[in-house]
């Protein structure tokens, strides 16, 4: 796994190890990035299901300013945590210990929106639909934001809300991946 462009393009990054974790193959994160845009020109990333942190640092990598990328399990923190260093500004990222609904509790408290959301949670303990509702309902989404959600290519995502409309949807393998963006209501 590395870093496929960008400032930190080709700098390889840690996995987390064992059977539980399925982390975003290269094809897939080339392929995302790809279609969202393959350069940013500052913003905030949240990567909500974040593993090894991969995706989040490879926006910032494109050219977000700032990634949340949060992670509920010990060993996925530590593996972020090594990966941001080999970045060598860690300063560009929040590293947080906590469930994806204490995570969107804490953005709400301290007021900050994100242009750039990156949910990949596990397949089988998937709550999009709530996880993307309290997302709009706590207004984290700047008016520009992107949602891109992966899942097994089984599920299709649909949500009854006026603040997001489907991008676009693509199959690679196993995995689909769906774009939301945020409309003006």
């Amino acid at each position: 796994m590395r870093v496929i462009s960008g400032e930190y393009g080709g700098r390889r990054l840690q996995a987390m190890k064992g059977a539980h974790t399925r982390p975003t193959t290269d094809k897939v994160k080339e392929a995302l990035f790809h279609i969202i845009g393959p350069y940013f020109d500052g913003g905030t990333v949240l990567d909500l299901y974040s593993g090894s942190g991969s995706l989040g640092i490879e926006a910032v990598s494109r050219g977000m300013d700032t990634a949340y990328l949060v992670d509920k399990n010990p060993d996925a923190i530590a593996v972020i945590n090594e990966n941001i260093k080999m970045t060598k500004e860690e300063q560009k990222f929040i590293v947080w210990r906590k469930t994806d609904q204490q995570a969107l509790a804490e953005l709400k408290r301290s007021s900050k929106q994100v242009d750039l959301v990156l949910l990949d949670p596990p397949y089988a303990d998937q709550k999009l639909k709530d996880i993307v509702e309290t997302l709009v309902a706590f207004d984290l989404l700047t008016p520009s934001a992107l949602l891109v959600c992966e899942t097994d290519k089984s599920v299709t995502l649909d949500f009854d809300s006026d603040s997001l409309s489907l991008y676009k949807e693509k199959v690679y393998g196993t995995s689909r991946i769906t774009f939301f963006e945020r409309v003006s209501e």
